[in-house]
This record gives C-alpha cells, sequence and structure tokens, in this order.
C-alpha cells in the first residue's frame, strides 16, 4: 500500500470522528513530508530507522509507513476503517444521503481550511460526490484569512486548472464523473450588501451568503441585513442562517434573532435555497425553522461546511435532519444532477 495514501486515509478517518486536530495534522504533515521524498527512498529510510530521525515522523506514523511499504494494510489504518464502517448518523437519512450528488459548502487551506484544494475535492469524489464547491471566505472575515478579490480570481484559475487536469478535466463533469465548482461563502455585511466584488460573484458557479458578524443585532436590524444579502441576484444559498453553535470546542451560542417568515418568503421568492447545515456543532437551521421554510417554499440545499476532507462524510448529519423533518428529495438542490444545478444557480 501506498505510504502517503495510508497516511492520508488515517488523517480522513480521524477527521471524520473529529478528533483532535494535532492528531489529524500529524498524519497530514508526515504524508506531505514522505511525499517529497523518492518512493524508493521512502522504503530504504523507513526499513534501516533513518525515516524515524526526520523531524515530523513519529512513533506511530513511522509505523504505518513502515508497514505500508512493506505492502501490507498499517494495522492503524484497518482498525480506523473497522471503526467508521458505519453510517455517522442513524438510519432515517440513507435513503435521503445516497440520493445527494454534491456538496457545496466546503473550504481549503486558501482561508480557514486545513488541507489544499486538490485533497478536498480528491476526499469528495472518493466518497462518491458529482461535484463539490469550494466556497473559501470573503475578505471581512479576516480572522479566517478571507480572500481578497486578487486572491479569489487567482483560485478562479486554480479551479480551473483542476477542472482541466486529466483525467479530472474536461467536459461538464471529469473523466471520473467529478467537477471542482467554483464558489464563495460571502459575508452578508452589516449594511445587507455582500463582501466581494460583483464582477467576481458573478463568474463564480455557487454563492453561499452568510452572517458572521454582530449575531446578537436586534430582530429587525438582523432581518433588514438578511434580506438585502437574499436579494442580491448573486446569492444562490443563505449558509447557517441562525449562526448558533449547539457544542463543540468553541462552545454555544444562542441562534441570531429575525423574522424567519419574512427570510424564508424572500428567500422562496429570490430563488435562494436554505442550507441545511450538516456540521454536528451547527444543526442549523433548527427544526422549527425548516419546518416554516419547507412551508415559505423553499429549496434547500444539505451542506458539509468542510473544512477538512474527512469532514465532507458530515453531509450524512444534514440528510438525516432533512428527513426526518420529511424535507422533499425534490426540494434538495445537491441531490440535482450538475447541468440542472447550474442552470438554476446561473438564473436564481
Amino acid at each position: 500500500m501506498d505510504a502517503v495514501d495510508a497516511l492520508n486515509e488515517i488523517a480522513f478517518w480521524l477527521e471524520r470522528g473529529r478528533a483532535a486536530t494535532f492528531k489529524v495534522q500529524a498524519f497530514r504533515k508526515a504524508a506531505e513530508i514522505i511525499g517529497r521524498l523518492e518512493p524508493g527512498e521512502v522504503e530504504a529510510r523507513a526499513r534501516d530507522g533513518r525515516l524515524k530521525s526526520m523531524k515530523g515522523i513519529g512513533d506511530r506514523t513511522y509505523q504505518v509507513i513502515r508497514q505500508a511499504v512493506e505492502g501490507a494494510v498499517p494495522e492503524y489504518l484497518e482498525d480506523l476503517r473497522q471503526r467508521n464502517a458505519e453510517p455517522l448518523a442513524g438510519g432515517a437519512g440513507g435513503e435521503l444521503h445516497a440520493a445527494l450528488r454534491g456538496d457545496l459548502h466546503s473550504h481549503s487551506d486558501w482561508s480557514d481550511g486545513g488541507s489544499p484544494i486538490p485533497l478536498m475535492a480528491d476526499a469528495a469524489r472518493l466518497l462518491g460526490r458529482e461535484y463539490l464547491a469550494l466556497t473559501d471566505h470573503s475578505p471581512n472575515l479576516k480572522i479566517a484569512n478571507g480572500l481578497s478579490a486578487e486572491r479569489l480570481a487567482e483560485q478562479l484559475d486554480v479551479v480551473a486548472a483542476f477542472n482541466a487536469e486529466s483525467p479530472r478535466g474536461g467536459g461538464k463533469t471529469n473523466g471520473n464523473g467529478f467537477r471542482l465548482l467554483s464558489g464563495i461563502e460571502v459575508d452578508i455585511l452589516e449594511s445587507g450588501e455582500l463582501d466581494q466584488e460583483p464582477e467576481l460573484l458573478a463568474r463564480l458557479d455557487i454563492v453561499v451568503a452568510s452572517v458572521h458578524s454582530k449575531l446578537r443585532s436586534d430582530r429587525t436590524t438582523m432581518t433588514e441585513r438578511m434580506l438585502k444579502g437574499i436579494r442580491d441576484p448573486h446569492t444562490n444559498v443563505l449558509g447557517h442562517c441562525t449562526g448558533r453553535l449547539v457544542e463543540g470546542s468553541r462552545g454555544t451560542r444562542p441562534p441570531s434573532e429575525f423574522d424567519a417568515k419574512e427570510v424564508f418568503a424572500a428567500c422562496a421568492e429570490h430563488n435562494v435555497a436554505v442550507e441545511i447545515n450538516s456540521r454536528p456543532e451547527r444543526q442549523d437551521p433548527p427544526d422549527d425553522l425548516i419546518q416554516l421554510a419547507l412551508d415559505a417554499g423553499c429549496v434547500f440545499s444539505i451542506d458539509s461546511d468542510a473544512h477538512a476532507p474527512g469532514q465532507l462524510d458530515f453531509l450524512h448529519y444534514g440528510a438525516e435532519r432533512a428527513a426526518l423533518n420529511h424535507v422533499p428529495t425534490e426540494r434538495i438542490i445537491t441531490t440535482w444532477p450538475l447541468e440542472k444545478l447550474l442552470e438554476w444557480s446561473a438564473g436564481s
């Protein structure tokens, strides 16, 4: 077994299980280190012990590499595979999860994600996705290394090059039936304006618009802010609409206050999808708001909001919540074929 692949797969399973970041990064870093060496050199250093003395290679990663170059599936990897054999969520969302074709919310190391763009895209493809939107943050979110107009323009070229490469590139989807979509998670500013140049937003496949600041604003202020963002013709998806946190290392945070009926009516009118955010700490929107959005006639986007490859599998959580709330499959845009999705996003 290829040692780099083994290390990256271990990191994937750890991310999927929400392991500590430092633990995941130990395997990602080791994969990066040996990926710079010739295969014969990796094998030689693993067998004579020199690899163990390299900075960034610890006891556990050394054992994984040693077992991989000997042609075996590393014991640690096999154990993780067995422990992760079952879906992340219960059975309620199984059928809906199987119907999901893509994911419209993900982050790379260009903003606050932990992995390069190709690693995120390849993980999505291996999970069976037909498309993944790369939606790094916009410049206002400085804490997340949001993309300036210049960096976003550069990223557009990177996405185009990725899709053009063989076997990934060409046509509507690549040779493996996968396409990386250009996108952004753009801040809805306090003024209600979107935090990026309109001409750049017009070039993107997907625009997820989210509120990230002043989350405790009063109901009227927040409602007007969100309505203006939704009415912007570039907006395709309203991201994690309440901003709440229900668990996790960042603690908890109550949902923002806004007129949900008015906001969801605007989403339905302007053909903006309401995101069902699959991150366990968000579970956003709450169930009662999903019901209000259903009643308003909204469409939905089940997204992972992944910041690491293993988190792309969080879609299980979103699918379960959508199923339990009886969201019809045909009203979930991430079950649509790519061509239908792009036709919708271009006209929404």
